[in-house]
């Protein structure tokens, strides 16, 4: 019987883990606001993000950080990928990524992170960190569908962390 829920979990793409890959921020709770400060209203710094209950088998993470309720549609803030198994979190105003990890570009063209701003009302940001089997083989400055591509057959597990904004000044 163990076998056949194992193989049922497979086929669904259902990690088999006791512990699913969780994903915090000590800068805002889920579902919560995002400080000014990690916008751009603010300095524009990205939050502290950490996880836990890692996945065995991870060989690396991708990061990205999204907006859904753009008026272009999905609109990329963040990517970074290949950042190293051991890592477990991304300080504030991350800078300088580990060794071996890269940045993707994002909506704007550029490689760092720019924080919520969006046009009117209030928006959702959707932080999602995947734990792969592997190190992605692609260059520097790759965007948001490249990365997302060539992960697909890599990903052990996928966590996500959302926060809303709305601008102060609209």
């Amino acid at each position: 019987m163990i076998k056949k829920i194992v193989w049922v979990g497979l086929l669904l793409g259902l990690s088999m883990n006791a512990q699913a890959l969780r994903l915090t921020s000590t800068a805002f709770q889920p579902s919560q606001p995002i400080p000014t400060l990690y916008t751009c209203e603010g300095k524009d710094y990205s939050p502290p993000l950490s996880w836990m209950d890692v996945p065995a088998g991870t060989q690396s993470y991708v990061l990205t950080m999204d907006d859904p309720d753009a008026p272009a549609g999905l609109w990329t803030h963040w990517v970074l990928f290949n950042l190293p198994a051991k890592t477990l979190g991304l300080r504030e105003n991350l800078r300088k990524l580990p060794q071996n990890a890269q940045w993707g570009a994002n909506s704007w063209g550029h490689l760092a992170y720019n924080g919520p701003c969006p046009p009117t009302g209030s928006h959702h940001y959707v932080f999602t960190l995947y734990a792969l089997d592997r190190v992605l083989a692609l260059p520097a400055g790759s965007n948001q569908q490249q990365v997302l591509k060539a992960l697909t057959p890599a990903v052990l597990t996928k966590v996500t962390l959302t926060g809303v904004y709305s601008k102060k000044n609209q």
